[in-house]
């Protein structure tokens, strides 16, 4: 019974630390959220790749938007909505492999709405490839 508890707790620490061991995924999420609350769509647009693809899903925007004429236009008419923004970060976290890297993030950025985003981001490559977008309003 000892060897088996003494085995499993290196794993349990990997588990409940996992945030030490953040990759760069998660230092790109993080700036993008801020490019988005600065209202940078230069910088937000930047980092996808030519076939990525935004899933908006709920409010005023949503849609799906697969060319990066249209994601432009959508980050810039939520930009121009906002105004100027903050953006608070509640959990993150990152799964990644070789082949690419997933971040999830709970988010609210207030402006002149108070939006409360689940956000998803995958990367490959360094750049951007899918993104959802899940507005999260609290339940009533």
């Amino acid at each position: 019974m000892r060897r088996i508890i003494a085995a499993t707790l290196p794993v349990a620490f990997m588990l409940v630390s996992g945030a030490a061991f953040a990759g760069p995924a998660l230092d790109m999420a993080k700036a993008r959220i801020d490019a988005i609350a600065k209202g940078d769509v230069a910088a937000v647009t930047a980092e996808y790749t030519p076939d990525a693809a935004l899933s908006w899903v709920g409010g005023p925007l949503d849609g799906s938007y697969s060319t990066g004429e249209m994601i432009s236009e959508v980050w810039t008419k939520f930009s121009n909505a906002q105004g100027p923004q903050t953006a608070t970060v509640g959990d993150v976290w990152e799964a990644a492999n070789p082949k690419g890297a997933t971040v999830v993030a709970n988010v609210v950025f207030e402006g002149k709405n108070k939006v409360p985003v689940l956000y998803v981001m995958t990367y490959r490559d360094g750049k951007l490839v899918d993104e959802i977008w899940q507005v999260n309003p609290p339940a009533q």
